[in-house]
């Protein structure tokens, strides 16, 4: 469920839509900085609890169960009261559930903890996803990507800030508050900047049935998400873990594999407009494909540093365009406006996201990590096989 707006003369909202761009691309970053500190700080949260990869899996669940409660209610309160006053409440929610993730000592306080960074994590995302469409309507033509790009971008800045932190030995707890500090003063400079609706042109949407057959295409695209998502989610939540006990890295170098995941994936999304315009967007994500089946292949049979570095940056490569041109492709349907097309992409893809990392866990007790990394190594071929059967994306450069 999505806020919908008819802008019949953007320069009354905003009258600089590059100011308001660059205020909703810096939203993106304080919430992928939040989320990427977490991620950063994983191994060593898991290990300070003394909790197994099924039990750590079992509590990850914590998480999803989050966010698709709150899902329902996210929408409804974006559609009455705007994106941007859902996000006045919910941000600093987001950023002081990040802290108290930090103050946990047992696997139970850990699964409330995560909850609640779920619940928060939920309206954050749908409200900053809908300034995201909001500011591409006032622009005329697709500026997704860069705010996809901006998210990673914060994912590599969290991933720095937690090498940093590990090195000086800083507390998971004064790790967090450090980066909440950065995201408030970042989005106190930029809130008065996000785009602002009336509830006249909120309600523009028509009712819509809340369970009613997805568009087949609609859904092709949001497997397609769900397979690189998935890809995605198992490197924020297992990346640290995986270098650290299969490929046994030093402790300095433990986040390694997941700061070589962020820097190609920040990359490869700036970078995703122009390839399209080169090679178009059928080959590019089938290439993306290619690329995680080949890296996640490559970490399971040549699990030492440098060859695990170079896989998880492949993986990274091509995870980066599948999402975003997933997303502008959704955009562009015949019938279904591009807010509602993307919002039910998302909603398949995101269930990649948050149900594979737990899932994980309890196939890698069974079987081992490595036999869990290329489990998902397969989606990667998923997506190679299913992008030349998407109709939507034919004919799009």
């Amino acid at each position: 469920m999505t806020e919908n707006i008819s802008i019949s003369n953007p320069s009354e909202i905003l009258p600089d839509k590059k100011r308001i761009r660059l205020a909703v691309a810096l939203v993106y970053f304080s919430l992928g900085l939040c989320f990427s500190s977490w991620a950063s700080r994983i191994p060593d949260i898991k290990t300070a609890l003394h909790l197994n990869d099924a039990m750590f899996g079992t509590i990850l669940f914590a998480l999803p169960i989050g966010i698709f409660l709150m899902m329902p209610i996210s929408g409804r309160l974006v559609t009455r009261f705007s994106s941007r006053k859902v996000l006045m409440f919910a941000l600093p929610g987001y950023t002081i559930c990040l802290t108290n993730v930090g103050l946990v000592h047992e696997g139970w306080q850990l699964a409330i903890a995560l909850f609640i960074f779920g619940v928060f994590g939920n309206m954050c995302n749908i409200a900053t996803n809908t300034q995201g469409v909001l500011t591409e309507r006032i622009y005329g033509r697709p500026i997704m990507s860069s705010f996809h790009g901006g998210w990673s971008l914060a994912g590599f800045t969290g991933a720095l800030i937690g090498i940093l932190m590990i090195n000086l030995k800083m507390t998971v707890y004064w790790h967090f508050v450090t980066v909440v500090l950065l995201v408030w003063m970042i989005v106190w400079i930029n809130f008065p900047f996000l785009v602002k609706t009336s509830l006249a042109q909120r309600l523009v949407e028509p009712k819509r049935k809340f369970f009613s057959k997805p568009d087949h295409d609609l859904f092709q695209l949001g497997i397609i998400a769900f397979c690189s998502m998935a890809s995605e989610g198992i490197m924020f939540d297992w990346s640290g873990i995986y270098f650290k006990d299969i490929v046994q890295a030093p402790p300095s170098l433990v986040i390694l594999g997941y700061t070589s995941f962020m820097i190609m994936m920040a990359t490869g999304r700036f970078l995703a407009d122009y390839l399209i315009s080169k090679i178009g967007r059928k080959l590019l994500m089938q290439i993306c494909g290619v690329l995680i089946s080949s890296g996640l292949f490559t970490a399971v049979f040549m699990p030492y540093l440098i060859t695990s570095t170079i896989a998880f940056m492949m993986v990274g490569l091509g995870v980066s365009s599948i999402v975003p041109t997933v997303y502008s492709a959704a955009g562009r349907h015949p019938v279904i406006p591009p807010g509602i097309a993307i919002a039910t992409v998302s909603s398949v893809g995101f269930l990649g996201f948050l149900m594979g990392p737990p899932l994980i866990g309890h196939i890698s007790e069974a079987f081992g990590l490595r036999y869990s990394f290329a489990l998902i190594g397969v989606f990667g071929i998923g997506i190679t096989l299913l992008v030349s059967r998407v109709k939507a994306l034919n004919n799009q450069s």
